[in-house]
């Protein structure tokens, strides 16, 4: 879950150890860069002398998910290292992998095709799910705890009434438009979207939608959605549908009618050893992933995009609303 002129963001990837390396010499920030404080809570000692390093991606969602594990874990005992706000998918595996995290937050759709490298993905959640998990700890010894309700797949989206100009409901429109008025198919995405099998490659081969390159905008997250929402640089804006703002810029999610996107059910991602020395660690996630829905996400999200508040505020909030984090020390 972006100008005709061509006017590009620094790229999201980087070198994934460059990154990371770079991001565990930071003290821990908020996903808007200045320091959180949080009012620690105790909710029972499981993973009392446990310490953890938890990391997470780069966008709203997966940082508030980052600040929602270092809070329960703390409540329940244990010591923790902030590294959230990482980088992109590829630092947070490869640190992962390396030992220099102990968790993050992924998707089980990114499992199945970026770590997995499989070419079609499942439609069945739970199949997909239960596949990607297993296969992952199979060949790579990483375990998943999850999932979520939530689906955060991708989508493209365009402003309402532009939508209701061009005639557009689905991806198999926007297709036959890229062949009929190519000129409106003017595409904002993120650079990450831009060389992922389930990105735009995927998409573009699976709809046969061609689109040139300058055609094509390389922005950052959040403004793809300011931009989309303009419609100067570009009428359609790769989005996630599990973010608040396609509903406070009045967006309209075109329809994946031959289900394109994989299923991408968020789980805290770690290594087949640190799960088993701290068991218990499913025993304190598991309940806040069940609660973990799509409209849930969709106004934590807003809180923080829309609304501009901290994400560490918001999980904790939530948190302590649902009463995952017991009583105040």
């Amino acid at each position: 879950m972006r100008s005709h002129s061509l006017r590009k963001t620094v790229p999201l990837r980087r070198t994934a150890a460059a990154l990371a390396a770079a991001a565990l010499a930071l003290t821990a920030v908020s996903g808007c860069g200045s320091a959180e404080a949080v009012e620690t809570a105790s909710a029972g000692d499981e993973l009392a002398g446990a310490k953890f390093v938890v990391g997470s991606k780069d966008f709203t969602e997966n940082i508030v998910l980052g600040k929602i594990a270092v809070q329960v874990l703390k409540a329940h005992g244990a010591e923790i290292v902030d590294k959230t706000n990482l980088g992109g998918t590829v630092p947070n595996r490869k640190a992962l992998e390396s030992k220099a995290i102990d968790m993050y937050w992924d998707y089980s759709g990114t499992g199945w095709i970026e770590h997995l490298r499989n070419a079609e993905p499942i439609q069945d959640s739970a199949e997909q799910f239960k596949a990607t998990a297993a296969a992952d700890l199979a060949k790579n010894g990483i375990h998943w705890i999850g999932p979520t309700p939530l689906n955060n797949t991708y989508a493209l989206a365009i402003r309402s009434e532009k939508a209701q100009e061009l005639g557009v409901k689905t991806l198999s429109d926007v297709a036959e438009l890229a062949k009929t008025k190519p000129e409106e198919v003017t595409l904002c995405i993120e650079t990450e979207f831009s060389t992922r099998d389930d990105g735009l490659p995927g998409l573009s081969k699976a709809y046969g939608m061609d689109i040139p390159k300058n055609r094509v905008s390389l922005l950052d997250t959040g403004v793809v959605y300011t931009e989309t929402d303009k419609g100067q640089t570009c009428n359609f804006g790769e989005v996630f549908t599990t973010d608040g703002r396609i509903a406070s810029l009045g967006l309209t999610v075109l329809e994946d009618d031959k289900k394109f996107f994989p299923v991408y059910n968020a789980a805290v991602t770690l290594r087949e050893d640190t799960y088993k020395k701290y068991p218990a660690l499913e025993k304190v996630l598991q309940p806040v992933i069940d609660k973990l829905d799509d409209a849930t996400m969709q106004q934590l999200n807003a809180k923080v995009d829309v609304e501009g508040q901290e994400p560490g505020k918001v999980s904790a909030d939530w948190l302590d609303q649902q009463g995952f984090l017991g009583s105040k020390a």
